[in-house]
């Protein structure tokens, strides 16, 4: 780990990686598209379990993939990731986004997905992205805004989440709020071509409520974020409880709404 990156927040816990693996270019990189051609080569940072690695695969065939992750134990869920969706165009390995071990101009396109809110540095980390982009190609990052979230019926427990988990992910060293800072960072970072836009994850059906709070109500108690939570004396366990359990009356709730907004970037090197 170099001194730039930041502590990632929530970790690998089988709640994160629920949400992680629901994760396609489709609901999480539509924006990206039409640059996604036959024969591109793509680097996508801070892979996961690799669901939108392997999806870029397929659209890029024959053209190549590389998925790069801070953590290396996540990286045989990627692997069978790609193996289920029957791409071989595309390879997994360890880095820091900081410093990345690529020779300039290397990819045609490179993506990274909730990513920047997590690292201790973006700016650094766009201006090793673009290094490695060629001429032509084009930069992509899209990141969620925690504070922008919102939700119905109101929960002052959800208010008290929603503070804690600035507070946790601050503490660490991310920003919590980076969607609304990716035009600045990438202007930062020296790019001058950019397309800014936004789009918004909505959970509203029967289906997709209880999936979202769960994942949260479980992230809430058994994940790195809690205990960070803990260790950093911001929550108690039994805090923490009380979060989980609004979150599952929240999806429990036939009313319930959430809306993620996220901002995103196109750039051109």
């Amino acid at each position: 780990m170099s001194e730039e990156t930041a502590v990632y927040t929530h970790g690998h816990h089988e709640s994160v990686l629920r949400s992680h693996r629901w994760r396609t270019v489709e609901n999480s990189a539509a924006y990206l598209l039409p640059e996604l051609r036959p024969g591109r080569s793509v680097l996508d940072v801070g892979c996961g379990p690799g669901t939108i690695t392997a999806d870029l695969a397929a659209r890029v065939a024959p053209g190549t993939v590389t998925g790069l992750e801070h953590a290396a134990d996540v990286l045989p869920a990627a692997r069978a990731a790609a193996r289920a969706r029957g791409v071989s165009n595309v390879v997994f390995t360890t880095g820091d986004v900081h410093a990345l071990d690529f020779a300039d101009d290397s990819f045609d396109v490179v993506h990274a997905h909730q990513v920047l809110q997590h690292v201790g540095d973006p700016v650094r980390a766009l201006r090793e992205m673009r290094r490695v982009c060629r001429p032509g190609g084009v930069v992509a990052v899209r990141d969620a805004d925690y504070d922008a979230m919102t939700w119905y019926p109101a929960s002052p427990v959800l208010d008290a989440w929603q503070e804690l988990y600035g507070r946790v992910a601050r503490a660490g060293g991310g920003e919590p709020d980076a969607g609304r800072r990716l035009l600045a960072w990438v202007r930062a970072a020296g790019f001058t071509e950019i397309t800014p836009s936004a789009d918004v994850w909505c959970f509203a059906t029967v289906e997709d409520r209880a999936w979202w709070s769960a994942l949260w109500a479980d992230r809430t108690v058994e994940s790195r974020y809690a205990r960070l939570a803990v260790e950093g004396g911001h929550a108690t366990t039994e805090r923490l409880a009380e979060i989980a359990a609004a979150w599952r009356a929240w999806g429990a709730d036939p009313d319930a709404w959430f809306g993620v907004p996220h901002g995103q970037v196109l750039c051109r090197p």
